[in-house]
């Protein structure tokens, strides 16, 4: 079974993604991949799909869809108002779309990211073993734009038999579980005690790339330029102006600047609107 999805309002930024490129980092690759990656997993399984299956994920204001064929969609992630044609649906569980019907999924609300996955898949062309677009390295298919049209895969299987999944609270304040080094000690005793003792907010720059934290300084140790070196996912590196940021999905391969610790979950940084808290802690406590 053939057909398309059609976009005809793209947002402020809809990417193809699927769970990444993970087994290619001993290359130099990034992971990229969804944000959220249990969200992706849960709207694949709704609609029958295997967990790795293609879908999209729409950051902030939502977009509007037209399916050239009737399948079973499934929108996942922050709560938003969601239209089949003239009828309302509702995220976290399956929906029926006839053949031509327009889909709408509105902005984001109490959050930031919700995942579409439909019955089939998102059937682009993959790159190094992935559907998945990497806005830095520019990896996969570009960010999606008015206009285009994607090509969808052959239904896998039945929709979930459920009528409602409940996903998880939106939160005002995150705590992250931090793993310090292997650069910390470029850091002064200060700035750790500011890093496990003060609170941060999400700045509004933050995109795919990494979370950009405001808050207080972390004062250096060592003075000078750290030659690049591999950066993983959850790396905390601190630029020349003291202020923390948090790597995420699309992050570099190399970079300069000393990484102070790694978070070990940065998955409840996908919902974080700019303003949320962000407190680090051991991984003890």
């Amino acid at each position: 079974m053939t057909g398309e999805l059609v976009v005809l309002r793209a947002g402020a930024l809809t990417t193809v993604q699927d769970l990444g490129r993970p087994g290619y980092a001993h290359l130099g690759v990034p992971r990229s991949g969804a944000l959220d990656p249990a969200s992706l997993r849960l709207a694949n399984r709704l609609v029958g799909n295997p967990e790795n299956t293609a879908g999209l994920e729409i950051t902030v204001t939502g977009c509007v869809l037209r399916l050239s064929r009737a399948a079973t969609v499934a929108v996942t992630g922050a709560e938003a108002e969601i239209r089949v044609g003239a009828r309302p649906g509702d995220t976290g569980r399956p929906l029926s779309v006839p053949a031509g019907t327009v889909l709408r999924i509105g902005p984001a609300r109490g959050g930031v990211r919700n995942w579409l996955a439909v019955c089939g898949g998102i059937d682009v062309p993959p790159v190094l073993g992935s559907r998945a677009t990497d806005t830095l390295s520019g990896l996969g298919p570009p960010p999606l734009r008015d206009g285009d049209r994607l090509p969808l895969g052959t239904p896998t299987g039945p929709p979930a038999p459920v009528d409602l999944t409940v996903g998880p609270p939106q939160r005002d304040e995150l705590r992250l579980a931090v793993r310090l080094g292997p650069r910390d000690d470029w850091f002064t005793a200060a700035a750790l005690d500011r890093l496990l003792g003060t609170a941060y907010t999400v700045s509004p720059v933050s995109n795919r790339v990494g979370a950009r934290l405001a808050g207080a300084p972390l004062p250096r140790a060592v003075a000078g330029e750290l030659p690049s070196e591999g950066i993983v996912l959850g790396a905390v590196q601190v630029p020349a102006d003291g202020q923390p940021l948090i790597f995420l999905a699309d992050h570099p391969t190399t970079g300069g600047y000393p990484v102070v610790g790694v978070v070990a979950d940065v998955t409840p940084l996908a919902q974080a609107r700019p303003g949320t808290t962000v407190r680090f802690h051991g991984p003890q406590r």
